[in-house]
């Protein structure tokens, strides 16, 4: 890793092209009102075709993947800037889906903007933390300068809902490439992630036998009882202690409120620190046993996103991030949490990963969700710096 060799350029010179939040924000509300659900695949890509044509306005050399399973599509950009193809350079990971569904930004999640604090749907997780990368390229192409090494962007269709689609590309991608930046929001005063736990995602099924609640009660078999027992079980094995968590988040059953009801289905999701409690808790979910042994269950899922750890490789990484950020005049601090990205993937291969790169803020995945206009400055310029001097 080369150190940073003093302030942005920008700062020292003035005529040269400035960072400017104001146009980083309004790159970053164009991206906004584009709602894309990670489902509704042809929306997605409405946001892709924008981001297409702007990198590669900028020189960039574009792959397209066609997406499947009715999700958006891949895109990838590479900036070699001379350098040779095979070079090993910097990957950049965002994903352009949103949790939020159509027609949210008209109510009750509109753009707003009240002195430090910005909202939007999907502004904070992580259009912004996106842009702002982007931006940061684009800085760069303006002043005629160039990075260290090649950088290659991957934008993701789907990563909302554990990026089926995409997973075996960016793991492809991640292994041609020396280091990997995750554009995924900033933390609790601009700090970056160097740590995320692993996540699980099942489908748990029960199927008994339907019977008249009034007439032939004793004849049914209840699905709903035998799921209302697995779902005590399941949130019993949540250990704080040991930072393992289970979440039964979705039920669907029955079929009337007069009738015994024949199926019942319920999605869980785990969270787990270490790759051994993965292993155990996916294990103890995977063989769940019914109680009733009249009623069938069915589990299906696993292991999603691997837990990500902070290693002497992402503690190289994010030292020298945090002397650039020196220079630019913030403290970065790191941190763990709890969510998962698509950095889980690249950290679990070895490859040295930095995530929470984006617009520092709260209220992802709600009706609250904001960005620090007041962040997007400084973590824009750590940004730009990482790009010159990686190498």
């Amino acid at each position: 890793l080369a150190r940073g060799g003093g302030l942005e350029m920008d700062e020292r010179t003035t005529n040269e092209p400035v960072i400017d939040p104001e146009e980083i924000l309004e790159g970053i509300k164009q991206w906004v009102e584009i709602e894309t659900p990670s489902h509704l695949g042809e929306e997605v890509n409405k946001l892709v075709d924008v981001v297409e044509k702007s990198i590669q306005a900028l020189g960039a050399e574009i792959i397209r993947v066609p997406g499947r399973d009715g999700y958006g599509d891949i895109l990838k950009a590479r900036t070699s800037w001379g350098h040779p193809g095979e070079e090993k350079g910097i990957l950049v990971l965002s994903h352009l889906d949103t949790v939020h569904p159509i027609g949210i930004i008209e109510d009750p999640l509109p753009w707003k903007r009240e002195d430090d604090h910005v909202q939007g749907p999907g502004i904070y997780d992580m259009k912004s933390g996106a842009h702002m990368a982007f931006y940061a390229y684009q800085h760069l192409v303006r002043q005629g300068k160039s990075s260290k090494l090649p950088i290659t962007f991957l934008y993701i269709p789907e990563e909302e809902i554990g990026s089926p689609t995409s997973q075996a590309m960016i793991e492809d991608e991640a292994k041609k490439h020396k280091y990997v930046l995750v554009t995924e929001p900033a933390r609790d005063g601009n700090k970056c992630v160097t740590e995320r736990k692993g996540s699980g995602r099942f489908e748990i099924r029960t199927t008994g036998r339907q019977a008249h609640s009034g007439m032939r009660h004793q004849d049914g078999r209840s699905a709903i009882l035998e799921m209302a027992r697995q779902i005590i079980a399941i949130e019993a094995m949540t250990d704080y202690e040991k930072e393992v968590t289970l979440n039964v988040g979705e039920i669907q059953g029955g079929t009337g409120v007069n009738v015994v009801p024949g199926e019942c289905v319920i999605g869980v999701d785990l969270r787990m620190p270490t790759p051994e409690l993965a292993k155990e808790y996916v294990d103890k979910i995977l063989n769940l046993k019914a109680y009733n042994e009249d009623v069938e269950l069915v589990v299906t899922g696993g292991l999603n996103r691997p837990p990500y750890k902070k290693d002497e490789g992402i503690t190289t990484l994010y030292e020298h991030a945090r002397g650039l950020a020196a220079e630019i005049g913030f403290d970065l601090q790191d941190t763990a949490t709890g969510g998962g990205s698509d950095g889980n993937f690249t950290a679990a291969l070895g490859i040295p990963t930095l995530d929470g790169l984006g617009a520092d803020g709260h209220g992802a995945h709600t009706l609250d969700e904001t960005i620090y206009f007041s962040s997007i400055e400084p973590m824009t310029k750590l940004w730009v710096r990482l790009f010159e001097t990686l190498e």
